[in-house]
């Protein structure tokens, strides 16, 4: 645990985390196959604990009140919360829980994951206590579950992460080193979408026709096996191939819609190398390659006057 993750004072405690992008293998990652995704730290998620007694209280932009009349769309971030206070040995009571995040929720930026670590990260320093990786990734996968039904586990390892990482589910975790910088350009539908949905639509999608949705899954796969080739090799023109490769496969999935794709078509036809979506579709944000800095903040721009709710320039840095 570091200073910037957590601290504490006498009256206070704090937990901060930053968000996330998946940047290829959406969908497909919860059926066994990789994704890649990335830390996004341009947003992020600060939880702040105070003694006051009595029952516990959030304060957030969701809710205000005692945690256990909160509305049932928080019943995950409840459950982390009660979850976390038993595995510490502390009384489910006598503190606020002021919560200030800067994601948009239902944007596929991990904002429930965000918001849970940083929370179970501001418990940890109020009880003076540290934990292990493990122990942050189980606590939080408490709020996952309740939000995703079945979550795939890459938004906790990823937004606990300070580089990019290779996941595939029940195998180890592994870091990627892209061989150069990065311009993307993020930029948000302005909708909300919700994962939860969309996972399930994709899991009904492989029982009514196993071979055509299998064969799809199995294609994003590949791709993100070129993808993470390209970021260790530089090749930003492959990159921004395969991120086209598999938005046509999400398209397929039915995971996408008419909003986000002319955001993306949007994006190519001003010179992106590729664009797609990043999460769980049907709403949220895309992600497009921009070939340069110069290129990234032209894509800003012109996504912002075509009405895209926000836009982030972000570089995913070379990593040695």
């Amino acid at each position: 645990m570091s200073a910037e993750k957590a601290t504490t004072s006498e009256q206070t405690a704090i937990g901060i985390a930053h968000s996330k992008l998946i940047l290829i293998g959406e969908h497909a990652v919860v059926h066994g196959q990789p994704a890649i995704a990335i830390p996004f730290p341009l947003v992020g998620v600060e939880s702040e604990i105070e003694f006051v007694p009595g029952a516990i209280k959030l304060d957030s932009t969701f809710y205000h009140g005692p945690i256990d009349l909160a509305p049932e769309s928080l019943d995950g971030l409840v459950n982390c919360v009660k979850a976390t206070l038993e595995h510490l040995n502390l009384p489910i009571k006598d503190m606020l829980i002021r919560i200030t995040s800067s994601i948009p929720p239902g944007k596929g930026l991990g904002s429930s994951a965000s918001v849970a670590i940083a929370v179970i990260r501001s418990l940890f320093a109020y009880s003076n206590q540290s934990y292990t990786e493990d122990e942050l990734l189980n606590l939080a996968n408490v709020a996952e579950t309740y939000a995703h039904g079945a979550p795939s586990g890459i938004d906790t390892l990823t937004i606990t992460s300070e580089s990019p990482i290779w996941y595939e589910k029940e195998l180890p975790m592994h870091f990627i080193r892209p061989k150069s910088d990065f311009h993307f350009v993020v930029a948000d539908s302005g909708r909300m979408g919700d994962t939860r949905l969309a996972i399930e639509s994709v899991a009904h999608l492989l029982k009514s026709a196993p071979k055509r949705i299998q064969a799809r899954l199995d294609r994003i796969g590949e791709i993100t096996h070129q993808a993470r080739g390209a970021l260790e090799r530089a090749s930003k023109h492959l990159l921004g191939n395969m991120l086209n490769e598999a938005q046509k496969e999400l398209e397929a999935l039915g995971v996408s819609d008419a909003g986000l794709n002319r955001l993306i078509y949007f994006a190519r036809q001003e010179g992106a190398l590729g664009a797609k979506l990043t999460g769980g579709g049907n709403g949220g944000c895309i992600i497009a390659l921009a070939r340069d800095e110069v290129h990234s903040r032209h894509l800003t721009e012109k996504l912002k006057k075509i009405g895209a709710h926000a836009v982030w320039p972000f570089v995913l840095r070379k990593q040695d």
